[in-house]
């Protein structure tokens, strides 16, 4: 897969050229971005700790992606995006050619993330789309210019960066690296229905002072948690942020998946906090996953026939 790179001197740098990634041959202008499964942890830090903005996620990196191939015309200025839909990638696209002084062209959008969901649909067909074109004029792109593109455009997710970080959506900026996820299996159910991210952001108002230092207790517990591959911790923040999450954007079937997360023995739930997916979080590397999988299936049936199951990028 082609990701970025990052070296000492500036972390926010891309490698635009997918020759560079040993092992892995793409085409030029070939490139894609996984999504993430809502957020491990979702909310806001106290007030003091942080400069400019106190929002902010925690990433859980997906195997779905999202996959851009751009072909560049001489002379042309504007992208034609198929499917046509894609107004935030055509948004994007113009936005960075016109930024790099390259010509536009068009470009072609496939993605395994259902729109709407809370997956970071939306934010991996824009990083998918600036490496596409970053690659296809093999020129070397700072992850810093994406971001200020993408903010101009909605708050988004970080999937721009490897592994699991800590990043403030609103201001598209990357608060921490947190590791790799382990190995772990998300059984999920759709709610029903589509959120528009922007629309979230703009009603979900502020939280109190004690909710925020709950918030900042997740997070320090997340950056020890994740570099050990400690999954039962992992759970329990997840598990965290999806209830201190319900009374803002309530999701129907919560109280069910953390009963079947009981009765199984799971690590625990997680959500999609701007959006409709609920999920429960297995280790897929015990010995008793296929059993706890098969439990979990039949407990969830009764309110998704067809649950769908996601796996971490580890």
């Amino acid at each position: 897969m082609y990701h970025q790179t990052f070296d000492d001197g500036d972390t926010a740098e891309a490698v635009a050229e997918s020759r560079q990634q040993p092992g892995i041959h793409f085409g030029d202008g070939d490139a894609l971005c996984c999504g993430t499964f809502g957020e491990l942890l979702q909310g806001q830090l106290p007030i003091n700790s942080h400069s400019r903005d106190s929002h902010f996620l925690v990433t859980m990196p997906i195997a779905l992606f999202s996959r851009a191939h751009f072909m560049p015309i001489a002379g042309e200025q504007c992208v034609t995006v198929y499917p046509p839909h894609k107004v935030k990638a055509k948004r994007l696209a113009e936005s960075l050619v016109s930024a790099l002084d390259v010509s536009g062209g068009t470009l072609l959008l496939q993605s395994e993330l259902p729109e709407g969901k809370g997956l970071a649909s939306s934010s991996a067909d824009l990083v998918a789309t600036a490496r596409s074109i970053a690659c296809c004029h093999k020129r070397r792109v700072r992850t810093s210019l994406i971001e200020n593109l993408m903010a101009e455009i909605e708050p988004s997710d970080g999937v721009m960066y490897p592994g699991v970080v800590a990043y403030q959506q609103r201001l598209c900026r990357l608060f921490s690296f947190l590791g790799q996820m382990p190995p772990l299996a998300i059984v999920a159910i759709d709610e029903g229905g589509t959120v528009e991210t922007i629309d979230y952001d703009q009603r979900r108002g502020e939280i109190s002072a004690n909710q925020r230092m709950q918030y900042r207790e997740l997070l320090d517990r997340a950056r020890t948690a994740i570099p050990r591959g400690d999954t039962a911790t992992i759970g329990k923040i997840a598990t965290a942020s999806a209830l201190l999450h319900q009374e803002r954007a309530p999701k129907r079937h919560l109280n069910a998946a953390l009963k079947a997360c009981q009765d199984i023995g799971a690590l625990g739930v997680i959500v999609a906090h701007s959006g409709t997916m609920i999920g429960i979080l297995l280790d897929r590397t015990a010995s008793c996953f296929p059993r706890k999988l098969r439990s979990v299936v039949e407990h969830v049936s009764p309110f998704d026939t067809s649950p769908k199951m996601y796996l971490t990028m580890n």
